[in-house]
């Protein structure tokens, strides 16, 4: 049974929802989405885990069903009121691409809070920016550029999706029906809300990539085969970097493992908890 509840963070309202009881064996989980989704992203996962876990997925201000006036904010301080509140000592963080920079950025400033980390294709405060793409990728974040200067959201959804969900350098509409449908609702969803306000970042991470030796939780680091190079290329130096660091590629997938192969993905953070 999925039970929704909301969080108080500064002027937001956080909506998220749990599955599972609070006196489950495992460690709880907190699900974090990606910045072209909100928390309906891990629909297949919260059931999936909700016998053995604790499971919680929410949505970050500027996305799903949260509420907010526009503040400075931190997403390390709203994922702390969720815990506090929530009543959860420590948990497995799950995050997928902001997700999983917010996980780590959390990680480096909280670090007695997180039991693991399950990083899918994550984004990383102060990582390289990248200016070199393959040709067929640029020719789509060109077509992206444009979309951008004449504020055509509904091309930009439908670009992004392409970007996100089938890969940026698939055939777009590689990835279609209820799964497609769900991305695009989320994602426009995200590109009209109202501007959250500017995000603050504690001082124990403004150079998280140069201090990945410091995230010393049991950690696994997990992305698809389609997806961005770079993506790809910066997971690959994160497994390398972190002292606990496992890695593993879901073959067919782009962005969006979890919504993708959720069996696969379910299995590999399965035998990841059970290992802990």
């Amino acid at each position: 049974m999925t039970l929704e509840f909301t969080v108080t963070s500064g002027r937001a309202k956080l909506a998220g929802a749990e599955a599972g009881a609070e006196n489950a064996v495992g460690p709880a989980l907190i699900f974090l989405h990606a910045g072209v989704a909100d928390r309906r992203m891990w629909q297949a996962q919260l059931p999936a885990f909700s016998g053995r876990h604790r499971a919680v997925a929410y949505d970050r201000r500027g996305f799903g069903e949260t509420r907010y006036e526009a503040e400075t904010f931190s997403h390390v301080d709203d994922l702390l009121a969720v815990l506090d509140q929530l009543g959860i000592a420590s948990a497995v963080l799950v995050g997928c691409s902001q997700g999983g920079r917010i996980a780590i950025d959390f990680t480096l400033t909280h670090p007695g809070r997180v039991a693991g980390l399950f990083l899918v294709a994550p984004a990383v405060t102060g990582a390289p920016r990248t200016e070199d793409f393959p040709p067929a990728v640029e020719a789509v974040l060109e077509l992206l550029e444009e979309a951008e200067e004449e504020e055509d959201l509904d091309r930009i959804n439908l670009l992004e999706a392409w970007l996100w969900l089938d890969g940026p350098a698939s055939e777009e509409g590689r990835v279609s029906g209820p799964l497609r449908d769900l991305f695009l609702v989320m994602n426009d969803r995200a590109l009209h809300a109202p501007d959250p306000g500017p995000e603050t970042n504690p001082a124990a991470f403004p150079v998280a990539y140069a201090r990945l030796a410091d995230l010393t939780p049991p950690s696994q680091v997990i992305w698809g085969d389609a997806d961005f190079p770079h993506v790809q290329q910066r997971c690959v130096h994160l497994v390398q970097a972190m002292p606990q660091a496992l890695g593993s590629v879901i073959p067919g997938t782009a962005h969006l493992p979890n919504m993708e192969q959720p069996e696969v993905f379910n299995t590999q953070l399965r035998e990841f908890l059970e290992g802990l």
